[in-house]
């Protein structure tokens, strides 16, 4: 089993730059409107920064697990804010937010968010759980948990990256709810995206792409498929304790897509544009579609 160190260090050994030094990190605290406290932890880049981005992670794990995914977004000048949901296994009230209650706690954690940015644009990212969070945000419609009424996000999202979303689920979102998807986004998944109980095997990791295939054509939406990777891409992100090798190459080629597409749309860049459309092809290793 692999530690957050040894799979940075693999990462590391085949020249995956996490970019994020030790220490880079900083803690800072945002109240929800029913008064629960979240720790965001962010990331500033060294310059000045270019845009924001708002970052959901997977269901039970952490920001701090995701150096691989996010070190090149604050490397490139991003400025990350990250809430620590409280489905992680490492939040102190886990065992108070049973079922669909941390699907309230997630679009509370975001709205809280959205409001100490200022209602400002901002680019949301995701992987799992939290791509979910992300789709939403950029105005996919989730079943509205119990207790929830009005809008689930403020409309600021420029665009979404959702690394392997959810299948459409009756009692969370539905093909309908992707469908409202309203912004630019690029949903990735991999070949080896099987996860117990959640999706079948054989080519069950195709449901990752339902928010893809519902999103109405012409809107900038970019499906991504790497070829072998799994859900954690082998231990390099959202837990690590997840068997190896890291996939390293996947890893490499996810964040060169999603760098394109940050630069695309988050930034209106007209060469990055065209430089991801470019990339759109029908074959493994890196298969990319757009609609």
């Amino acid at each position: 089993m692999l530690s957050r160190r040894q799979a940075l260090a693999g990462a590391g050994a085949l020249g995956l730059s996490c970019a994020i030094p030790v220490g880079a990190a900083a803690q800072l605290r945002i109240t929800t409107q029913t008064g629960r406290a979240v720790e965001v932890t962010q990331w500033l880049p060294r310059s000045r920064p270019i845009g924001q981005i708002l970052f959901s992670h997977g269901a039970g794990s952490a920001p701090w697990f995701y150096d691989a995914l996010l070190g090149p977004m604050v490397a490139a000048g991003w400025h990350v804010l990250a809430p620590l949901h409280v489905d992680s296994r490492l939040h102190p009230d886990v065992a108070k937010f049973s079922g669909l209650a941390s699907w309230r706690a997630r679009l509370e954690d975001f709205a809280a968010l959205t409001d100490h940015i200022g209602h400002r644009p901002y680019v949301a990212v995701g992987h799992s759980y939290g791509a979910l969070t992300a789709l939403v945000m950029g105005g996919a419609q989730s079943v509205p948990p119990a207790g929830w009424s009005g809008p689930q996000t403020d409309g600021q999202a420029r665009a979404v990256v959702a690394f392997s979303p959810p299948a459409a689920l009756p009692m969370l979102i539905t093909i309908d709810g992707y469908a409202k998807l309203a912004v630019p986004a690029l949903i990735e998944t991999g070949t080896g995206d099987i996860v117990p109980g959640m999706t079948a095997g054989g080519e069950g990791w195709k449901v990752h792409l339902d928010a893809y295939t519902a999103a109405a054509p012409g809107g900038h939406r970019y499906g991504l498929v790497l070829d072998g990777v799994n859900h954690y891409f082998g231990g390099l992100i959202c837990d690590p304790k997840q068997p190896g090798p890291p996939q390293v190459a996947g890893m490499v080629d996810a964040n060169r897509i999603a760098g394109l597409f940050l630069r695309g749309f988050g930034q209106s860049d007209g060469a990055a544009k065209a430089e991801l459309d470019a990339a759109v092809t029908g074959q493994l290793p890196v298969r990319m579609f757009t609609k």
